[in-house]
């Protein structure tokens, strides 16, 4: 790794990567940000017949827009609502080429925000982190748009340039961090796909009788996978082939009707990568719903009540910024407690 260079008078910046340089040459979004969202960008596809009208092609792709409940699409043509690349209202009629580009805003259903705290664990000029909650969406999607962390984040700080650096899922919680300025942005991403983040997640798991996992604390196995998944689905399988995952798994202790509390320490950054990599094992994560096996009976309620979130905490993040080059280290300050619905401090 080759962090920002340090001279005399401090590190120098980094040189801007590939997909850095990509954004400078774009000309600015031609619609600004609603209630800390962004405007829907869609490029008509090269191989899209010409000729076309803008509003059958737009109706076509996001089939939602012409959803009853909705603003009825001809109507937000005619009010100016749909622009082009340079701000230009189109015209329901006007033919959309191959090519050219849709801007609009989506319209929002009614949605209930949690009062729930996002913890901030660390604010600078160029990272925001926080404590994720779980069952909070890091990014704005399907039901979970004002509610999302990014979303929300965006308002309370009137940071519009705010993105998330890494993924973390939904029903995770634990340590997320944001990026503040744009041209920074590829700088730290680049740590994540170059794996140069050293990332500690801890987790509840329930290992069948059967399953090959050691169980006695202090125990660890290396967890070499190869994970696949299909547009469409929800879940990621474990499939043939050489390993493009791997994982650090650790026993931390051992808890009542054998459930483990696991520490893990993931290197490469799949879709649900821990979860598919665990159930994969006959070991799924406490709270489980989407690869909890169907046929095998939960733990007890007192485990397992009603509600209870997915026991899974991103721990820390530690990495070497590459924008100031020092030592960045974040922790949760949450804990993981079986038969809780919620994490303890």
């Amino acid at each position: 790794m080759n962090p920002a260079s340090v001279g005399a008078d401090g590190p120098s910046p980094p040189r801007p990567g590939r997909a850095a340089r990509r954004r400078a040459r774009r000309r600015p979004p031609p619609l600004p940000q609603r209630d800390g969202l962004d405007a829907v960008r869609w490029q008509v596809p090269r191989e899209a017949a010409s000729g076309r009208k803008a509003l059958e092609q737009l109706c076509e792709r996001f089939p939602a827009l012409a959803d009853p409940a909705a603003t009825p699409l001809a109507a937000r043509f005619a009010a100016g609502e749909i622009v082009d690349a340079q701000g230009q209202a189109w015209a329901a009629e006007d033919p959309a080429a191959p090519g050219e580009e849709l801007w609009f805003h989506r319209e929002l259903r009614p949605e209930e925000v949690p009062e729930v705290e996002l913890s901030v664990l660390h604010r600078d000029e160029h990272l925001l982190v926080i404590d994720k909650p779980h069952d909070i969406a890091t990014m704005p999607r399907g039901e979970h748009i004002l509610s999302s962390a990014l979303v929300r984040l965006r308002r309370a700080t009137g940071l519009a340039t705010l993105v998330p650096l890494h993924r973390l899922d939904r029903r995770t919680a634990g340590v997320l961090a944001l990026g503040i300025r744009p041209e920074e942005r590829s700088a730290y991403q680049q740590l994540f796909a170059r794996r140069e983040v050293d990332k500690t997640y801890e987790a509840l798991v329930v290992p069948a009788p059967d399953s090959p996992l050691p169980r006695s604390p202090g125990k660890t196995r290396a967890l070499r996978d190869r994970l696949q998944k299909r547009h469409g689905e929800l879940t990621t399988a474990v499939a043939p082939g050489e390993p493009n995952a791997e994982t650090e798994y650790e026993v931390r202790a051992l808890a009542a009707e054998g459930i483990l509390h696991v520490r893990l320490r993931p290197r490469t950054g799949r879709t649900h990568q821990l979860r598919a990599q665990l159930a994969a094992r006959g070991a799924p994560i406490l709270g489980e719903d989407l690869y909890w096996p169907s046929q095998r009976p939960r733990p007890s309620a007192a485990f397992w009540p009603e509600g209870l979130p997915l026991q899974l905490l991103a721990r820390r993040l530690a990495f070497v910024d590459p924008v100031t080059a020092e030592h960045r280290e974040f922790r949760s300050a949450q804990e993981l407690t079986a038969g809780s619905r919620t994490l303890g401090r």
